[in-house]
């Protein structure tokens, strides 16, 4: 058993190393373009510029149309806005470049001549002092005092220079001293001027020049040392650095005469900083949405109205064709994201020819109306998107396509609408919550009815947004009922709409939607009945591959529903010949009277039948492959042993089932459930312990005939779908207690012989029939 784990790990790791190298190379081939959605995705971005040109051809506002209006006078008509516009406010963008300079600190740069002339004169001091200090005495101090009274005149009192020549280490105190000094040389000592209320009132800058070098560093004015406060800076650094207190007892006299400023103010650098800070304040933009009134009837015209008028009768469209282009661009981007996240790359799977013309028939209709509804109303507190089902539009992708399509058009058509001009921020806002709503209410949705209820979860959601737009714009209380049920009403109506439009457009697009696979499901339906009447055997056993089918795909994560009804259809082609099959024999087997290689035509035929009749039904596709699929390429083993005995040469392709390997896990499944419950009926008394092992060695024969390969089935899954066929047939076949017949000792009644133990490569083929 180690063994054999090992070496599935062995398989299962060189299987992903080959996957993972495929995968990569084939992300690196171009995708080849289809010809029919190529054009149709063309087409709807054709239909949709020439719309948006269109519609904006009626939103014209000219210099002609605010005529009459001056400062101070009362306005004689209503003004409103036919778009949405966007001005520079001049007088605002001077305040805030003014504010910005006011925030530069002022620039100080270090003066390095003054420092150095500072230290070169301590220097001297020091080193007169030390040639004094080595001879004691009062007539020693004398020289002394006078020597530095020539050298330095009127810089220290007698005191300072008593209780200097008096310490008895004062051979160090010069040291001490160029300590000190340096610091307040490398803090800097400001020299401040007068205009420095100009700039930023808290901090300053310090320009430090290391030769190409220049670093910055920003001071607060409460910790810059002036002279005012140089003498609290002196006595703090003496103490830091531990120095006696005899040297701080004097540290302030001594090293006062020699100070200096040596950090200046830059009225270049400062004017150079304030320069940039302006440079960097963006126009302060203004907007006046569409729809908005610019000027009220009998009300004074103000300076902002007519900066507003102004605005709206300079920015026309036809005056300058930027921005078109600009915004022309914008959309072909735009476009261009929608084409690729509906492509096979980002949805993992491939459309539908006609799912992709669904989705450009769907975009082309919202935007182009978007872009026309904003011409129907210009007055008032006008949003085009609370009369656009933009759920609608969600919705039907959602059911017929996939949730990931459906997000994706609830993500780039209102920002479609809103980048064309036909939005403002407050439709684009309402529309995304309605189309990410639409997504959201219909997860898990099962039966029809859960549209309409969808459709009321999408009107509370429209509620909520459009509360939330009216808030924002101020807007004035009476409105609010009527927007709230436009809002609640374009949700209700977007699902009665989608229950509407589904019986039409399921057919259309053969979609496999819940609601269809469900309503297939029907074992009432004309065909399943059809089924029960002519081959009863087929009939239970399709009821069996279906619990089995549907247990494994619920745990694997597949699709338990399509599973389950494409296991209730895989076999519908054994209805016309239904006593060729062995479930559906009695005594008789009508192979026993004909040659093998007959019997083999009339037991592979029934797949074509199947599909053929599938495609009558007008079946999902993939329920119609789950048919042409269930038994892949293999070969009716039975059959072609026996024509092996009787025939000299046999070809193999003769004996072989006409459809290929399954290409969806769905598939896979049903084709490992199916020929497991047909296997499984051979066995006498199965218990867990049996039947565990009798499908792993199925499954693996499955697996070693290579009817797995295109699945994408891992072994993880394998071992999964095999614990799930094991609980299902345990419960199915679980032990039942003998009764004994009336008037008969329990003793009397016999048992049924042990039948033998049947091979999973030839156990369903047995008797000339197959599952």
């Amino acid at each position: 058993m180690t063994a054999a784990k090992e070496y599935d790990k062995k398989i299962m790791k060189k299987n992903n190393s080959d996957l993972g190298e495929r995968t990569f190379l084939n992300s690196l081939k171009p995708v080849k373009p289809r010809l029919g959605p190529l054009l149709a995705s063309a087409a709807a971005f054709l239909v949709s510029l020439t719309a948006i040109t269109v519609s904006r051809g009626y939103a014209r506002f000219g210099e002609e149309d605010i005529q009459g209006f001056e400062v101070g006078r009362v306005a004689d008509r209503d003004i409103t806005a036919n778009r949405t516009v966007s001005y520079i406010d001049e007088e605002a963008t001077v305040l805030s470049r003014e504010s910005r300079a006011k925030q530069v600190p002022a620039v100080f740069i270090y003066s390095l001549p003054a420092g150095e002339g500072i230290m070169e004169s301590y220097n001297r001091f020091t080193a007169v002092s030390a040639s004094f200090f080595a001879e004691p005495g009062r007539e020693s101090f004398n020289y002394f005092r006078s020597a530095l009274d020539a050298e330095f005149p009127g810089s220290f009192s007698l005191s300072t220079l008593e209780a200097l020549y008096n310490i008895p280490d004062r051979g160090q105190m010069g040291e001490y001293g160029s300590v000190v000094l340096g610091q307040l040389l490398e803090a800097g000592i400001f020299a401040l001027p007068s205009g420095l209320e100009a700039y930023n009132p808290d901090v300053a800058e310090l320009l430090h020049n290391y030769g190409p070098r220049t670093e910055r560093e920003q001071i607060r004015y409460d910790r810059i040392i002036t002279l005012d406060r140089v003498g609290d800076a002196i006595t703090r650094f003496a103490e830091e650095n531990r120095f006696p207190f005899s040297f701080v007892s004097i540290a302030v006299p001594l090293l006062m005469p020699f100070l200096a400023e040596n950090v200046f103010f830059s009225p270049e650098d400062t004017q150079q900083r304030v320069a940039e800070a302006r440079s960097r304040v963006e126009p302060v933009i203004k907007y006046i949405e569409r729809g908005k009134k610019v000027v009220r009837k009998g009300f004074i015209v103000t300076e902002e109205d007519m900066v507003r008028l102004k605005a709206l009768g300079t920015t026309g469209y036809d005056r300058d064709f930027r921005g078109f282009i600009g915004r022309l661009l914008v959309f072909l981007l735009l476009y261009a994201l929608l084409v690729f996240m509906a492509g096979k790359r980002f949805l993992n799977a491939q459309l539908e020819p006609r799912e992709v013309y669904l989705l450009c028939i769907l975009s082309a209709v919202y935007i182009s109306g978007s872009a026309f509804m904003r011409n129907f109303a210009i007055i008032g507190d006008f949003l085009p998107a609370l009369f656009l089902p933009t759920a609608l539009v969600i919705m039907l992708p959602y059911i017929l396509i996939g949730p990931r399509p459906a997000v994706i058009m609830a993500i780039v058509l209102p920002l479609a609408g809103f980048l064309s001009g036909a939005f403002d921020v407050s439709s684009y806002i309402f529309a995304l919550t309605s189309g990410v709503a639409a997504v959201y209410t219909l997860r898990g949705a099962e039966k029809r009815i859960d549209l309409v209820k969808a459709g009321l979860g999408v009107g509370v959601a429209n509620c909520i947004a459009i509360t939330a737009v009216l808030l924002s714009r101020r807007s004035p209380a009476e409105v609010y009922p009527g927007f709230l049920f436009w809002a609640a009403f374009n949700g209700a109506a977007s699902g009665i709409l989608v229950l509407g439009f589904l019986p039409w457009l399921e057919p259309a697009l053969n979609a496999m939607t819940t609601f269809r696979l469900i309503e297939l499901s029907d074992l009432n339906s004309p065909i399943l009945k059809r089924l029960f009447n002519t081959a009863p055997g087929t009939y239970s056993h399709s009821l069996m591959v279906a619990a089995l089918a549907e247990a494994a795909c619920q745990e694997i994560g597949a699709n338990p529903l399509l599973a389950r009804v494409g296991a209730y259809y895989h076999d519908i082609g054994k209805i016309d010949n239904p006593s060729y099959f062995v479930e559906n024999q009695t005594a008789y087997n009508k192979h026993d009277d004909i040659a093998p290689r007959l019997s083999a035509t009339v037991i592979r035929s029934h797949v074509k039948l199947g599909v053929e009749k599938a495609r009558r039904l007008g079946l999902p596709r993939e329920v119609t492959d789950i048919i042409a699929e269930h038994h892949g390429n293999s070969v009716i083993s039975w059959f072609y042993h026996e024509a092996l005995k009787r025939e000299s040469v046999v070809n193999q392709e003769d004996f072989s089932y006409p459809g290929s390997p399954p290409r969806s896990r769905e598939s896979a499944v049903v084709m490992l459930a199916d020929v497991t419950e047909a296997a499984v009926r051979t066995l006498k008394k199965p218990s867990t312990a049996r039947l565990e092992k009798f499908v792993q060695e199925l499954i693996m024969a499955k697996f070693g005939q290579g009817q797995l390969s295109e699945s994408e089935l891992t072994f993880r899954e394998l071992e999964i779908i095999k614990k799930a066929f094991v609980r299902v047939l345990a419960g199915h076949y679980h032990t039942r207690i003998e009764y004994p017949k009336a008037g008969k000792d329990v003793k009397d009644t016999p048992e049924p012989s042990q039948e033998h133990k049947a091979d999973p490569q030839t156990v369903s083929h047995k008797n000339g029939g197959h599952r």
